[in-house]
């Protein structure tokens, strides 16, 4: 059994079978997301916030409550669940967590470094990562899994841009990325208004 989101088999088979996809799906600048796209790091996601909360002498949220944690960026998720004025401190405790435990309980999806390895084979063909977890754990995570060198650049959210839109558009205006052949895969509706809000 294939250990891979139902979003990206679709994904996966035009990429392997692209000479016959070519007018359904030319595009030359892809935009993944990271957590829940490339990579299983639930686990460590869900760690991460049950030890924030417990840190914070705060009720640990139900695992359903905790699952739509997942994608939206730290800053907005601890504002509306401790907040405005603890967000900071919380956005802390879990980023201390994530980079010494957290990123370690993460895994690549079946089949991705294949995909990524054809991409990255492409000429005509630029990929990206572009997501909303913190700059500097994002890269020492591609760098953990071994994926760092598919890619043509690694976009996180920092301190002032944390929303996917900001780092989509921080992506596309350093590469000169034209919007019309440009494609963004990702697994949550943060991704899809992310990708609306910047034109592509």
């Amino acid at each position: 059994m294939i250990n891979r989101p139902n979003h990206l088999n679709r994904f996966y088979h035009v990429i392997i079978n692209q000479r016959h996809y070519i007018g359904e799906f030319y595009d030359t600048h892809t935009f993944f997301d990271l957590d829940g796209t490339l990579v299983d790091s639930s686990e460590g996601i869900h760690h991460g916030f049950v030890q924030t909360f417990e840190r914070l002498g705060l009720p640990v949220p139900s695992d359903k409550k905790i699952r739509t944690f997942m994608g939206p960026p730290l800053e907005v998720t601890f504002k509306e669940e401790v907040s405005e004025e603890g967000a900071a401190q919380a956005v802390k405790i879990y980023r201390d967590y994530y980079e010494t435990k957290g990123q370690l309980e993460a895994h690549l999806y079946d089949g991705i470094k294949e995909i990524l390895q054809q991409l990255s084979q492409d000429p005509s063909k630029k990929i990206f990562i572009t997501t909303s977890k913190n700059e500097p754990i994002a890269l020492e995570m591609c760098k953990h899994l071994g994926i760092t060198e598919y890619f043509d650049g690694i976009y996180g959210s920092t301190p002032t841009a944390f929303h996917k839109a900001d780092v989509l558009q921080r992506a596309i205006t350093e590469n000169q990325a034209p919007k019309d052949q440009s494609v963004i895969v990702g697994d949550t509706k943060f991704d899809l208004i992310g990708g609306k809000s910047v034109g592509i």
